[in-house]
């Protein structure tokens, strides 16, 4: 286990640069060590920013060794605006041109499931499986506290083994979520 490291930053640009650099070289030390890094993304400002630092330096990944899935995802129709994956496919994968079939989004709720969200968020965690270890799994932080869809004093993280759940009742709009779970982020290296 690494050691516990607190950096306080004045602009959200610096921190945007630092984690832009670390996740960067997080990928490589994982790609060196397994061939393919596998990671979860969060939206949000600083994760989208960060998003969009990567895009303007793509070299500094091999994005062909990556595999890329989100810790959370609103339950809304594929082309709405707030949807995390439309924002980092804007700011990132589009730019770079990034393999479709390494790129894992949270079903839409005009997907294959439909308006089943309990049927989404078993099959995400069918596709992440049991035991998934992400090699990066990048966390942003609510200003009440939560990380992806897991609000304090909720349901969802009270959950000790499912990898993902649907979140039927968030504190912040839109209310239906699919989220990882704490003992996903937990395992993550």
């Amino acid at each position: 286990m690494s050691e516990l490291e607190t950096l306080i930053f004045d602009e959200s640009a610096e921190l945007v640069a630092t984690a832009a650099t670390r996740f960067a070289d997080a990928v490589r030390r994982a790609q060196d060590a397994r061939g393919t890094a596998v990671v979860a993304l969060t939206g949000g400002s600083n994760g989208i920013a960060l998003l969009r630092a990567l895009a303007a330096d793509p070299a500094t990944v091999d994005w062909s060794r990556v595999e890329v899935y989100w810790g959370d995802e609103r339950f809304v129709p594929a082309a709405d605006a707030e949807r995390n994956e439309g924002q980092a496919r804007e700011a990132l994968f589009d730019v770079i041109g990034a393999e479709p079939a390494r790129i894992h989004p949270m079903p839409a709720s005009d997907g294959e499931y439909g308006d089943d969200i309990e049927a989404a968020a078993r099959a995400y965690a069918e596709l992440v499986g049991p035991d998934r270890v992400f090699d990066v799994h990048l966390l942003g932080m609510g200003g009440e506290g939560h990380v992806n869809s897991l609000f304090p004093h909720t349901a969802a993280t009270a959950e000790e083994t499912a990898a993902v759940v649907a979140v039927e009742d968030s504190p912040k709009p839109p209310p239906r979520r699919i989220t990882l779970t704490f003992p996903v982020i937990n395992r993550s290296r």
